[in-house]
């Protein structure tokens, strides 16, 4: 098949499949009228690529899983280097989970320290001359 129909297929563009070739992921065979031309096993690593990109892979960690497939594997991953991006991968994403957790908690306290201020100062509204709310981020509010 020509470029044209394989980026249909894959469902993206032939600038990005030039990017591929350029970047040494996707094969750059061309036929005797010089176009270029791919099969099925091409149409399997744009998938595989295109599969790992939607999982926040990006396109150098998916070079292993291209190069497992085409070494004749099955699937990208049943290759020591992929299953190796894949650790490295979970690692990173536990990490910020992580980092989320910690800021998902600090926002957690900080709204209820707020919470418990407003609730404070309510009540101090209702004496004359209370205190004028002070935001916590500072300033006046």
């Amino acid at each position: 098949m020509r470029i044209g129909e394989l980026a249909a297929r894959a469902g993206t563009t032939t600038r990005t499949l030039r990017y591929y070739e350029s970047r040494g992921l996707l094969p750059a065979r061309r036929g005797g009228n010089g176009y270029r031309t791919y099969d099925e096993s091409d149409l399997k690593l744009l998938r595989q690529i295109r599969t790992l990109q939607d999982f926040g892979f990006d396109l150098e960690e998916t070079r292993p899983f291209v190069e497992c497939l085409r070494a004749g594997h099955p699937e990208g991953d049943s290759c020591p280097a992929s299953l190796a991006v894949y650790r490295r991968k979970l690692a990173e994403l536990d990490e910020l989970i992580g980092e989320l957790g910690a800021v998902r908690a600090s926002v957690g306290a900080q709204l209820a320290k707020a919470e418990a201020a407003m609730g404070g100062l309510a009540a101090e509204a209702r004496v004359p001359g209370g205190p004028e709310p002070v935001c916590e981020l500072g300033g006046h509010g």
